[in-house]
């Protein structure tokens, strides 16, 4: 029995260059500075890639593929919990598609392939749109956000 797969997109502009969106993406040591993780690859199709959380343990909490490079446009890949790695029906596709406007960029990601109603759809619909604001943040002012703050209770 197969599962219903469903996507997720979410679309931001950002005041910024593709080359210097599409190095937020790649370069580890600018994406911890608004992911909280670094994504680790050497960027070729076929090459894994690993999501490794920046602090004292470097837990590696996503793994994949790249599946098309094409610097500074778009980039695509699989995604899975790190300890579903083994499990093939546990990958995703993420893409990351770069288009530029006047004097700023516009960034579609789109999460497909993804098990309808599972833990990663859930938790990727709560976790890309603080990312992404997150990156917007530190391309636009040079700071990025806390994506781990929770909301404050009411008083």
């Amino acid at each position: 029995m197969s599962q219903d797969k469903t996507r997720f997109v979410y679309v931001t502009y950002i005041r910024s260059t593709p080359e210097k969106v599409f190095e937020a993406i790649t370069r580890p040591e600018i994406a911890r500075r608004y992911w909280g993780h670094e994504n680790v690859s050497d960027w070729r199709p076929g090459s894994a890639w690993q999501h490794v959380r920046d602090d004292a343990q470097r837990t590696v909490q996503l793994v994949g593929k790249v599946v098309e490079v094409m610097p500074p446009t778009r980039l695509v890949i699989t995604w899975a919990n790190a300890s579903q790695a083994a499990d093939v029906s546990a990958y995703s596709r993420v893409s990351f598609d770069i288009a530029e406007y006047d004097g700023m960029v516009r960034l579609t990601v789109t999460h497909d392939e993804l098990e309808a109603g599972s833990g990663m759809d859930k938790g990727i619909r709560q976790g890309w749109p603080i990312v992404l604001s997150s990156l917007k943040s530190l391309l636009e002012t040079g700071q990025g956000m806390d994506v781990f703050a929770k909301p404050k209770t009411a008083s």
